[in-house]
This record gives structure tokens, C-alpha cells and sequence, in this order.
């Protein structure tokens, strides 16, 4: 049997840290080892480059008939200060009955599980039922550019077939009130990465200001992360609070949603980031010398908008900016969202084939992934990396946070789960889980 576990943690052990500034040299090395782990269990990896150590890997495995399901995640991490950290970020170590380090939430512990489901398939001669393809890929951690953007629009014929994709950012178990609840993500809001820019007058710091560009900025990006975005309940996240009334027992309060949120902290996570457009202000850049004021001022923003919600958004954006702050976008995504049927049934199916007791409900992401990029060839995606986890463990506190952490039990389980989903039923399944 191949051990999630242990490929979790050489996964961990590959920096491949994405900063954003267009150089990812330990996507190669995780990817060369993704297509060497594949290749040695006789299922042929496609590795491409969309740049020099902008290393993506595609394998198709044959199945029984139909659509083909596409399995995407990606190799490149956030950064990570090694003084943060209880265990170094990139050691992969295994104590305490986790996996540790940067990614093993975030995702390279999904990755393992895809690895060690579909590696024993192979050695074990197991087919199955539909045709699956894997997609390790560079850069979703930035604009995804180098990554899914590239692998879609140069190689295409790679996802010939495939109507419908999993990956991060859901089937994870979240705990309340007794109640093991799964979100599966069935949509995510749209990104709206934006840089803004005030242009003033230049001139000695010591002289009165003309046109201060710092301190309008300053004043723009204040508005902004000031400002009470107002609830706006799509389609999606009703259906979300609604089965979470029935699954907690309580019913949730649709005109009183911010006062639930107190009431239900554990179950409010989950809908907390998606009644509401946002816009955050993340970087500043502006000066060069403190007795100058500098001719222009830059930040940035990440916004994020609803379903339906784009030209809103914007235009309030614009607002609390003022007309002497402009904005042009470093990258725009619109939202996806997928039907809570077809896929979905089977995959809430496969979870409770392994824990009956669970309840899964459909739910929208706050942020984005590369699921974005799949839409735009027709690929409808589904927030599925199924995890049984200790109820006080704060998953999602740890996307992109620190002591990341995946539980070596949780690994497994999500392994039963992937063949629940992908094998044909129930002898597949069975075979697979003994080995």
C-alpha cells in the first residue's frame, strides 16, 4: 500500500514557495517528483512548463465509460517564516499523529491522497469507473497564470472529456454541536485583485503639501477597509443556512444572519465570508525618502465580489475611492458555481459510506482556486478533499496560517472516501481498501 502520509511529507520537504513575483523553482522538483512517483507505477505523466520552473503534471487514468472526472490541485505554497513555526515549515515531519508543514492543509496533504488512491489502483490492477484525470499545477497561489491559465488555454486536449473537476477547499469534517457537518463547495465568489494608484505633486517634505498623493491614498484605502459591506443572501448560501437549520436542529435567522453568527460561531464559519462583497487592502508602496513627498502612491486590494454582484461591487469600490485614486486590476475572475445535484449526490454518497453519522452540506468558498480557470473550458467544479478531522482542530484557521497540520487518520479516510467515489461499487472499493 502506498502511505499518504509519507508522501505528504516529502511533498512538505519540496519548498515551493509562490511569492508572487513570477519565480517558482520548487514547482519543478515537486512536479518531477509527482510524475516520477506516477511513471513508476505505470501511469504516464505529461510535464510542461509555461516557463522556466513553471512545472505542471497531467496523467489520465482509463476508466469504465462516460464523462471523464478531472482531479486538480496544486504544488506551489504561501510563504512562511520558519520563526513562526513550532516545526520548521518545510521538514514534513510526523508527530503527534499529523503531518506538519507548509501546504499540508493548503494542499499538498489532498495531493498525497490523490497520489496514494490512484498509485494503488495501478500496482493493484484496479480500473475506475469513468476515466480520471490528475492535474498537479504550478501558481494557483498567485494569479494561477503559470498554472490551470496555461494548462487550459495551451493544453487543452489534456481535459478532453471532462465535464466536471474536484479539489480543494471542502468535504473536510467541521464539528458543532455534536454534529459532523461536511461542506462541499459547490461555488466561490469572484476575485478582483486590484492595484490602486494617487498621483500628486512632488515636492520637500517640509513645505506645505499641494497635492499629496500618500496621505489621499492613505485616506481612499481607510474608506475602504472601513466600509460595512451590506448582506446580500444569494441563492447558494440560503440553501446552506438552510440545511444547516436542519442539520443543527435550530433554526437560523435569515433578517438576523451577522446575530447568528455569534450564536452559531462553529457553523457560522461557514457562511460568515459569503454574505458580503469585500475588499481588503493588502500592500502599500509608496516614497522614497522621508523628507520627499513622492509623485505617486500605489496599494493594493483584494476584492472579492458574490454571484450577480460584479457591477455592484465596483461601483462602490469607486466611491469610497474618490476620483482622485484610480484602479486597474492585477487579476479578475468572475464567481463559479455548480449545481447541488448529479456530482454532489455522489460525493456527499461517498462520504457517508464512511461516516454515516456526518452530514454534508453545500457551500460557497469566500476566496478562489483554480476551479475558476477550469470553468472557462466548461468544467464544473466541486470543493471535495474529503478529511475526518478532531473536532477543536481549526482548519481552517490554518489556510495559509501557521503549524499547519493534516492528521495522518484523516489522510486515510480521505483515501476510502476517494475510492468510495471513483471505484465501481462496492466490491472496488473493497478490494482497494484492504490493499
Amino acid at each position: 500500500m502506498t502511505d499518504a502520509a509519507t508522501i505528504c511529507s516529502e511533498l512538505l520537504r519540496i519548498d515551493t514557495t509562490n511569492d508572487g513575483t513570477g519565480d517558482g523553482p520548487g514547482e519543478r522538483r515537486a512536479a518531477e517528483y509527482v510524475a516520477g512517483l506516477l511513471d513508476e507505477a505505470g501511469i504516464e505523466p505529461v510535464v510542461f512548463e509555461s516557463a522556466p520552473r513553471r512545472t505542471s503534471v497531467v496523467a489520465r487514468i482509463p476508466g469504465d465509460g462516460g464523462d471523464a472526472l478531472l482531479i486538480h490541485g496544486h504544488l506551489d505554497v504561501v510563504p512562511a517564516d520558519p520563526s513562526e513555526w513550532r516545526t520548521h515549515p518545510f521538514s514534513g515531519e510526523i508527530s503527534g499523529g499529523c503531518v506538519h508543514g507548509r501546504g499540508a492543509v493548503d494542499m499538498k496533504g489532498t495531493l498525497a491522497m490523490t497520489l496514494a488512491t490512484t498509485l494503488n489502483w495501478a500496482r493493484q490492477g484496479l480500473r475506475p469507473k469513468r476515466d480520471v484525470v490528475l492535474a498537479f499545477l504550478a501558481d494557483e497561489e498567485a494569479t494561477g497564470e503559470y498554472g490551470a491559465g496555461h494548462a487550459v488555454e495551451r493544453h487543452r486536449d489534456l481535459f478532453e472529456g471532462c465535464s466536471e473537476a474536484i479539489s480543494e477547499s471542502g468535504g473536510f469534517s467541521w464539528q458543532d454541536r455534536g454534529v459532523r457537518l461536511y461542506p462541499v463547495a459547490v461555488g466561490e465568489r469572484g476575485t478582483a485583485w486590484m492595484r490602486l494608484t494617487a498621483r500628486g505633486v512632488a515636492q520637500h517634505g517640509s513645505k506645505p503639501a499641494v497635492d499629496n498623493p500618500v496621505a489621499e491614498l492613505a485616506r481612499a484605502v481607510a474608506r475602504l477597509a472601513d466600509y460595512k459591506w451590506p448582506v446580500r443572501l444569494t441563492p447558494g448560501v440560503a440553501r446552506l443556512i438552510d440545511e444547516l437549520s436542519r442539520a443543527l436542529g435550530t433554526p437560523i435567522d435569515l433578517d438576523r444572519l451577522d446575530e447568528e453568527i455569534t450564536r452559531l460561531p462553529r457553523a457560522g464559519t461557514l457562511f460568515k465570508g459569503v454574505l458580503r462583497n469585500s475588499a481588503n487592502p493588502t500592500m502599500l508602496d509608496a516614497g522614497y525618502k522621508v523628507n520627499v513627498i513622492p509623485g505617486t502612491a500605489q496599494a493594493h486590494v483584494d476584492g472579492r465580489f458574490l454571484p450577480g454582484l460584479r457591477e455592484e461591487f465596483l461601483e462602490t469600490v469607486d466611491r469610497l475611492l474618490g476620483p482622485k485614486v484610480t484602479r486597474e486590476f492585477v487579476s479578475f475572475e468572475e464567481g463559479v458555481s455548480s449545481p447541488a445535484d448529479g456530482l454532489f449526490d455522489e460525493l456527499t454518497a461517498a462520504l457517508l459510506a464512511e461516516d454515516p453519522a456526518g452530514r454534508p452540506v453545500p457551500y460557497i468558498m469566500t476566496g478562489g482556486t483554480d476551479a475558476k480557470s477550469f470553468a472557462r473550458i466548461g468544467i464544473r467544479g466541486y470543493g471535495f478533499a474529503p478529511l475526518m478531522l478532531p473536532p477543536d482542530l481549526d482548519y481552517f484557521g490554518m489556510f495559509h496560517g501557521v503549524d499547519e497540520r493534516v492528521p495522518v487518520e484523516g489522510l486515510e479516510f480521505g483515501v476510502r472516501v476517494l475510492n468510495r467515489l471513483l471505484l465501481p461499487h462496492p466490491a472496488g472499493a473493497r478490494e482497494a481498501a484492504d490493499g
